[in-house]
């Protein structure tokens, strides 16, 4: 099996990528989408936020509040460093567990979606990382669109290594400037067909 790391900036297209890269036959695993599991209403590690950061993080139907907590931890790197010891753990070992179950299947490719791939020193366990990026100015009017504020923009990529610096370390960079279609030929040139 050939196991893909997906990685680049906030708002770059690494969404789309990984939809791309699913339709094309590739198992997908994105790590935003298992810290969202792993901090629903009784699951431990939403008790061990409570914990560290307060009961204001949990809302009255035992929702975890991430605009609260977003707003905690952009704002103290100790804040985020520890929110990131409780969480890295077990997501690692998650997507880890769905990669070791793709390749007793017999998979022929796998992608997971980090975007702190980088950061959280994981790209040894990857044949290949491919970085999604594009300009700054499109990257903040992304944002922008999202309803981030430039204070919530600034803060979150500054809790990320620059693109640049993953684009010179990723072995294939992706594009988004350009429409959907530009998008994907770059993709599958990465990724061929899985049948």
């Amino acid at each position: 099996m050939k196991l893909f790391g997906l990685t680049g900036g906030i708002g770059m297209g690494k969404s789309a990528s990984a939809q791309l890269l699913g339709w094309r036959g590739a198992k997908v695993v994105d790590t935003d989408d298992l810290a969202r599991r792993v901090v629903e209403p009784g699951q431990p590690v939403l008790a061990e936020l409570q914990r560290t950061f307060g009961p204001e993080i949990v809302g009255p139907d035992g929702q975890l509040k991430r605009e609260e907590l977003a707003r905690l931890v952009f704002a103290d790197a100790g804040a985020r460093k520890q929110l990131e010891g409780i969480l890295h753990p077990l997501i690692h070992e998650l997507w880890r567990t769905q990669v070791e179950a793709w390749r007793a299947e017999g998979c022929q490719v796998a992608v997971v979606v980090i975007p702190l791939l980088f950061e959280t020193e994981v790209e040894s366990e990857f044949d290949a990382i491919i970085c999604v990026a594009c300009s700054a100015a499109t990257q903040w009017e992304r944002l922008r669109e999202r309803g981030w504020s430039p204070e919530q923009s600034a803060q979150r990529n500054a809790a990320q290594l620059p693109v640049e610096a993953k684009m010179a370390r990723a072995n294939y960079v992706v594009w988004t400037e350009a429409g959907m279609d530009v998008h994907a030929q770059q993709v599958y040139r990465i990724v061929p067909l899985v049948r």
